[in-house]
């Protein structure tokens, strides 16, 4: 506690000139208004939301560590502002004394204004060794020096105050939404069956619940470990709320939540899935007996060539599809998701490889049909050039006809007589004279 020291009886000690009357009463009116601003900020201090949650909280941390040092500066805070509040008074006592105060009260008045004529005992001051040597009984300032050591106090305790309240403020509420979330999350999890140890999200889930309650714990002991200081700021209360931990595990709930969503679409959707499904099997099922029927006409029409083997049904994907249509059944919204979407890509896939094989098999009736249709064309367009009845066009056509015509039919051959038929053509009407006016006429 502070109490104001003795009156010299003259101020040459000091070495402060001695004021006259005006500035005396300057000085005392300066001091009353810093004397009441300092009570404001104390007061308002002391009702602070966030001092009155620091002293009823169950601190943890560096929370607790900043919190000891804080109490003990407002302790402190309070003893300056009696011991410069009893300066001031015993100040107007003396300037009360006498409307045109003589020589000694305006020493007097000096002394006390402008001279070091506070005394703090060593238990305001703070204990132990200072940087010049053992610790002091008793220190002495001036009203200057005690406003400007009262101003540092404040500031550092009301940044602690300021940083707790903010924390407790926004982080808090944040969580206890999030956690709002998750039950709700949670609770739409359950009913389409996603559960801890049975699917992934719902392992998920419990994570999130997990760390949604010890960040709520540690920031509710401990609020000055998610304060971020802004750099370079030397105002009280400078900076902002850490929420990366929170953020983390909001970004994790909205990904489980649009899983959960994917789970719910697969609900709503089964059924057609499913019929789109077997309809997508059956195609590949029909085309497969249709390349193994073809596969068969090939190997009694078409000689010397190779015909590559048909697959038989997808029977593995049917028995999948059979399991799907069981978990559909059963409400296991949660496996029925992630088959449907595997069996989707796996019956597209069946069905394109259904089609090229038919493709492949077939491809030799494709050939001999398009040298039919070459043999076609080329006697056609002899006939109308007036060559149908040259004997060995009309030999090389019957001997290519008869070949592609005939089973089992070889290709190679069959080819290579069309080929000569169509040279014989081409090399007859190369030599034949070239039409007359009359002719073209």
């Amino acid at each position: 506690m502070g109490v104001a020291g003795p009156f010299p009886d003259r101020s040459a000690g000091s070495g402060v000139p001695v004021m006259d009357r005006d500035e005396a009463d300057r000085a005392l009116a300066r001091l009353g208004a810093e004397h009441e601003a300092i009570e404001t900020s104390l007061l308002a201090l002391q009702d602070h939301a966030g001092r009155r949650l620091l002293e009823g909280a169950d601190l943890t941390g560096v929370t607790k560590e900043r919190w000891a040092s804080t109490d003990r500066a407002i302790t402190l805070l309070w003893g300056y502002f009696d011991a410069y509040a009893a300066a001031l008074a015993r100040a107007r006592t003396v300037r009360a004394r006498r409307r045109y105060p003589g020589r000694e009260d305006l020493v007097a008045l000096t002394e006390l204004l402008r001279g070091q004529g506070v005394t703090m005992a060593s238990a305001a001051a703070g204990p132990g060794p200072s940087a010049d040597g053992p610790a002091r009984l008793a220190e002495r300032f001036t009203l200057e020096e005690l406003v400007s050591r009262m101003n540092e106090l404040y500031a550092r305790s009301l940044d602690v105050v300021v940083a707790s309240d903010a924390v407790w403020s926004a982080l808090p509420a944040r969580i206890d939404l999030l956690a709002a979330e998750l039950h709700r999350t949670r609770s739409l999890a359950h009913s389409v069956g996603v559960r801890p140890g049975e699917h992934p999200s719902g392992d998920d889930l419990e994570a999130i619940t997990q760390e949604l309650t010890a960040l709520r714990t540690q920031v509710v002991c401990d609020p000055l470990a998610f304060w971020r200081p802004a750099p370079g700021s030397s105002a009280p209360g400078g900076g902002r709320p850490d929420t990366e931990r929170y953020d983390r595990a909001a970004r994790a709930l909205e990904e489980v939540r649009r899983e959960i969503e994917a789970v719910l679409a697969v609900r709503q959707d089964a059924e057609q899935r499913l019929v789109q499904l077997r309809d997508v099997l059956s195609r590949a099922d029909r085309t497969l007996a249709e390349a193994r029927a073809a596969r068969g006409e090939v190997l009694a029409k078409i000689a010397a060539s190779e015909v590559p083997a048909v697959s038989g049904p997808p029977t593995v994907l049917q028995e999948r599809l059979v399991a799907a249509s069981d978990y559909r059944r059963r409400a296991q919204w949660h496996r029925l998701s992630p088959l449907l979407e595997t069996l989707e890509r796996e019956a597209e896939e069946e069905l394109l490889r259904a089609r090229e094989s038919l493709t492949a098999v077939t491809a030799p009736l494709a050939v001999r049909a398009e040298l039919r249709g070459r043999l076609d064309a080329y006697r056609a367009k002899v006939a109308r050039l007036g060559l149908a009845e040259d004997p060995l066009l009309i030999e090389r056509y019957d001997v290519a006809r008869r070949m592609l015509w005939s089973a089992p039919c070889d290709l190679r051959v069959a080819g290579q007589a069309v080929l000569r038929y169509q040279e014989t053509a081409a090399e007859l009407l190369s030599q034949r004279p070239a039409p007359g006016p009359g002719d073209r006429r």
